[in-house]
């Protein structure tokens, strides 16, 4: 079947004519709707506990800014974006995986290894409060103690120890004696420890691959060329064949049980 396209005046086919009227239609009608309005004031408070709130809504909006600094110094995500980066390194490919994929993964594992610190979170505060059985500062300091205990668990006693020294602090009785603002620093500088002595092993076997094809290129005299172009290849087959991504990350996630 053949359609002919009919055109108006001045050669402008008819249905632009009619898209035209279509859309001007519509800006009409959209004229005609109420749209939302969202203000924001400041008035006089005439009530203490009006101040109290609008200080938790201030409080509430802050930590929800600083979200992703809680998120990487207080979890188990450093650890593992640091180890992830160091085999992509040790690999020798560059981009492959790429950063996107490097922090979405370190993301969901860091999920994972946190959810029963955040479900104990979840029990133990957030559910009563909400019920109006405890009070915010009840909540605040019932949410403290599992990360507390979990952030411990991963420190070392001279990390710590440094710390404390640092703000002249005596040696607490339990977690719930620790301030955050002398564990997070050291929890932070012990994973950054743990992370590089499982770099460390990670880059020990990548490293006799490479020896041996740079060996055995100069034996046979082939001198110009590059030894990444064979050790590239040879390294991703051994990590394939030790199933090398179910290693790692079972490790990793051992390494927080």
């Amino acid at each position: 079947m053949r359609l002919r396209v009919l055109r108006a005046r001045g050669g402008m086919p008819r249905f632009i004519l009619v898209l035209a009227l279509a859309a001007a239609a519509c800006v009409v009608a959209a004229q005609d709707l109420p749209m939302p309005k969202l203000s924001i004031g400041m008035d006089k408070a005439s009530q203490p506990e009006d101040v109290a709130v609008t200080v938790k809504l201030l409080v509430m909006l802050t930590v929800l800014s600083l979200a992703p600094a809680i998120l990487i110094m207080t979890t188990a995500f450093s650890r593992i974006v640091i180890v992830l980066s160091f085999l992509r390194s040790a690999l020798g490919t560059q981009n492959i995986p790429p950063n996107q994929l490097v922090i979405g993964l370190s993301l969901f594992l860091t999920f994972f290894v946190m959810s029963p610190t955040y479900d104990r979170v979840n029990r133990e505060a957030i559910q009563p409060y909400m019920q109006k059985s405890i009070t915010f500062d009840q909540a605040i300091h019932r949410a403290q103690v599992p990360v507390k205990e979990f952030m411990l668990r991963q420190t070392y006693a001279k990390d710590l120890k440094l710390f404390l020294d640092l703000r002249k602090e005596p040696a607490p009785k339990g977690s719930g004696d620790l301030s955050l603002l002398t564990l997070i620093p050291a929890f932070i500088v012990s994973e950054m420890k743990t992370a590089f002595i499982i770099g460390f092993y990670i880059y020990v076997p990548f490293l006799v691959v490479d020896l041996v094809v740079a060996s055995t290129l100069m034996s046979m005299g082939m001198m110009m060329m590059p030894p990444v172009v064979v050790s590239l290849p040879a390294k991703v087959l051994v990590f394939l064949l030790a199933d090398g991504w179910t290693v790692l990350i079972q490790t990793l996630i051992a390494g927080f049980r």
